[in-house]
């Protein structure tokens, strides 16, 4: 066997657009179809975004427009405009822009010259266009390829850039916008930037509150006490703690960016708040009683933050600037002063915030002798699990960042757990196999989550005993067949869940995996098709005289198949909750006592065609 030829041929160099497209997941993270919050095409339209927002932060511009239809993106702001002889360099050429100048930009999120070109580069139609001092300069580019460059133009139109590109759906694929996705990344702009305005398709965005108006919206359920709002300069902080939830619960930005995975300022906050509350009430409590059930969001601006992704999810930064403090002193120095003394100001509060302790103290220790079995059952049982077939990102120990595709299968039966541990990406999917129905937890105390075999071995492969902080698969996603008993366990999972993580649902990581009903074919070709009218259009394509196979479920579906719906071409939809309604009416509803109404549900909803809960 002769080695492949090894020469100067064999050595190629890519232009800027060309690696951004062969690499996108270096410049926004995983691809995905827009079934999750972190996939690409959100990240587009936030690195454009970013820029808008970096306008109003430097004092300019306090409204965006933003108009997504038919898959086309175009954002508006009202900031200063791109200087016109700089606008095609700012679009298309790497390493090229304004926030070098810490003068103009001094804590900007985007610092890396990167973000609009990945966009331009990953769109299969890209225009800007800068309106400044009564002109306009346009261009437009083709996967990042400049198709047309506009003269400078006579314009009476405001001063501002606007942005408007389409996803190159060659990258990808069977991309769809979820509003909830968008609308959520627009509400926490508004709330870190008090007094700006954004238009979504014509709906309004704006908060005067910020972070308090962020914890208002999101409550989900009664809470013990005010929330507490604490401002100082680059620094915002927010707090309660929940009536109902014992999770601790989390809302972390840097310089108006959201870390969905913390980072420093995060873990200074935890450790801020534990530090406070021993001094204040002179007693060594246990760090975990003092943080269950808060509810927080903590908001930084920081010199040139640096990040451990491109995403920017988790912040990696130590100073809050070259010449200053470290994140965590400043973090903690802070907290300690203000909360301290909003505590002795407020007795009130500082009341509440002592009964909740003490609350959380006597449950952990009735728990405790349950917790330390459980733990030593479940690590013992690791060793040798058949019910978890974990994925190699764990095996080989990687980096959290390598973590953001990894996907775990809560599946039903031997059968249906077979097909897909067959047909998996062993690298990163794998599969927690349940015997027989869950248990219905809804009203339950924590303390089943410990004595339940399944749900105790469920709660310790994904690691969220203590919270999301180390969350082991990105994606969560029920399988289950597509009939009446399939529905109820879905039901049954996402009550366990809610009931006891409602941080997993809240923060976008759980799915339902869509399986196709039907399979259609003839001697050249196969359609799997995920609905009646799907099956209607195949038909018509291939010819009435195709086989149609009707799957009843998961167990008859062959692993060499499976490959085809948990690979590329994977359908999840997203368990998404909606604002009308709080989790006690949701779980009430869903696993109440009202038999009839939630039958009824489960037979109308045998094929979900869309939200689980909406």
């Amino acid at each position: 066997m002769t080695s492949p030829q090894y020469d100067e041929n064999s050595i190629r160099s890519l232009d800027w657009k060309e690696h951004i497209r062969l690499r996108p997941g270096m410049y926004i993270g995983k691809l995905g179809d827009g079934s999750a919050p972190d996939d690409g095409v959100y990240i587009l339209i936030k690195e454009v975004l970013d820029n808008s927002i970096d306008e109003f932060v430097m004092g300019t511009g306090k409204t965006i427009e933003v108009v997504i239809s038919e898959g086309k993106v175009s954002i508006r702001d009202y900031g200063r405009g791109i200087p016109l002889g700089k606008v095609i360099d700012c679009v298309s050429r790497i390493n090229t822009g304004a926030k070098y100048d810490s003068k103009a930009f001094k804590k900007s999120v985007g610092l890396n010259g990167v973000g609009t070109k990945a966009v331009n580069a990953l769109s299969s139609w890209f225009r800007v266009q800068s309106f400044r001092e009564n002109q306009v300069k346009t261009a437009e580019f083709a996967s990042g390829n400049l198709q047309e460059d506009f003269a400078i133009e006579e314009s009476n139109k405001r001063s501002g850039t606007l942005v408007s590109f389409v996803p190159d759906g060659t990258i990808f694929k069977n991309y769809r916008f979820v509003d909830e996705y968008i609308e959520r990344m627009i509400r926490n702009y508004t709330y870190l930037n008090p007094g700006l305005t954004i238009l979504f398709n014509g709906q309004k965005f704006f908060s005067e509150n910020g972070l308090k108006d962020l914890l208002n919206d999101n409550l989900d359920g009664a809470i013990m006490h005010d929330i507490i709002h604490l401002k100082g300069e680059d620094i915002e902080v927010a707090l309660t703690h929940s009536d109902k939830s014992q999770s601790e619960q989390y809302y972390s930005f840097v310089n108006g960016q959201h870390t969905t995975q913390g980072g420093t300022h995060q873990a200074a906050f935890r450790e801020a708040l534990v530090k406070t509350c021993r001094e204040f009430f002179n007693k060594n409590f246990d760090a975990a009683d003092i943080r269950q059930s808060v509810i927080a969001a903590v908001s930084i601006k920081v010199v040139e933050p640096v990040f451990e992704s491109q995403t920017k999810t988790k912040l990696g930064s130590n100073d809050m600037s070259p010449e200053g403090p470290s994140v965590r002193s400043f973090i903690v120095d802070f907290v300690k002063t203000n909360l301290d003394n909003y505590l002795h100001m407020h007795q009130d509060v500082a009341e509440a915030v002592l009964k909740k302790i003490l609350r959380a103290e006597r449950e952990r220790k009735d728990l405790a002798g349950i917790q330390k079995l459980a733990r030593e059952r479940a690590k013992k049982v690791s060793l040798h699990n058949k019910k978890l077939r974990d994925c190699r990102v764990h095996y080989n120990d990687l980096k959290h960042d390598s973590r953001l595709d990894t996907t775990l299968f809560i599946t039903e039966g031997d059968s249906a757990s077979g097909s897909i541990t067959k047909s998996r990406d062993v690298t990163t999917q794998a599969v927690f196999s349940l015997k027989g129905k869950p248990l219905n937890c809804y009203s339950l105390s924590k303390k089943v989550v410990y004595e339940n075999e399944e749900f105790n071995l469920l709660q310790a492969a994904l690691n969220i005993e203590d919270g999301l902080e180390d969350l082991r698969y990105n994606n969560v996603v029920i399988a289950t067949d597509a009939d009446v008993d399939g529905m109820h366990i879905r039901l049954l999972l996402i009550t366990f869940f809610l009931q006891f993580f409602p941080e997993l649902v809240r923060e976008g990581h759980l799915y339902i995996l869509q399986t196709p009903l039907f399979r259609v074919r003839n001697r050249k070709t196969t359609h799997y098709c995920y609905s009646e009218e799907e099956k209607r259009a195949a038909l018509l394509s291939l010819g009435a005289k195709s086989e149609i196979t009707r799957f009843k479920g998961l167990g008859e579906i062959s692993p060499d198949e499976f490959r085809h719906f948990i690979g590329e071409n994977i359908r999840l939809e997203p368990v998404l909750l909606g604002k009308d309604q709080t989790i006690e009416e949701l779980l009430q509803f869903y696993m109440g006592k009202n038999t009839p109404d939630r039958q009824a549900f489960i037979i109308s909803n045998l094929r979900v065609e869309k939200d689980v809960i909406e």
